[in-house]
């Protein structure tokens, strides 16, 4: 599951670009995406155990752990969303449920307004946008969890337990005597 070895077209050369030419660039952008989003939470969840246990509050200097995790985080989910975005954007018409695009990118979107919202945060320390800039990174990140059952966040949770149900049923005998895949 988290090598996203289904991501490779099922030949191993990616899925098609809307020139029909295959590529792992879709994969290689949904590794940024995942990864990136779980070094941001790390880092949350590092600063809160920052706060509340050891009684340091935030902003926190270089080189601390959440503001490395979250620095590392934040340009790998930018990057990675821009990435599908652009992919989602440049997709032929016939790859993928039309109904589904504009659900898709407005995740996509929400995951990058996230991420760069908490970039600038960083950016943007002492400085009079900090307010604005933290309401509006906060207002995201509550925007995106309250869409999580909702949205394609959800996808990423079911797509995760068909996997490992898929593991565990491999591992079993047939019940009918095939051991094919």
């Amino acid at each position: 599951m988290l090598r996203l070895k289904y991501l490779d077209g099922g030949h191993g050369e990616g899925c098609h670009n809307d020139d029909d030419a295959y590529t792992l660039s879709r994969r290689r952008f949904h590794h940024l995406t995942f990864y990136g989003f779980l070094l941001c939470f790390a880092a949350t969840s590092v600063a809160t155990l920052y706060h509340y246990l050891l009684g340091q509050p935030a902003p926190y200097e270089l080189p601390s752990l959440p503001k490395l995790l979250g620095a590392v985080g934040g340009v790998m989910l930018v990057a990675g969303t821009a990435g599908l975005g652009w992919l989602n954007l440049h997709r032929h018409p016939l790859h993928g449920d039309a109904a589904q695009k504009p659900m898709d990118l407005g995740f996509i979107a929400l995951l990058f307004l996230v991420s760069a919202s908490g970039l600038g945060l960083w950016v943007a320390r002492g400085t009079p946008a900090m307010a604005l800039l933290l309401c509006l990174h906060l207002g995201a990140v509550m925007a995106l969890f309250a869409t999580l059952p909702y949205g394609k966040f959800a996808h990423g949770i079911f797509r995760a337990a068909a996997l490992l149900r898929h593991a565990v049923e491999k591992r079993r005998p047939s019940p009918i005597g095939l051991d094919a895949d």
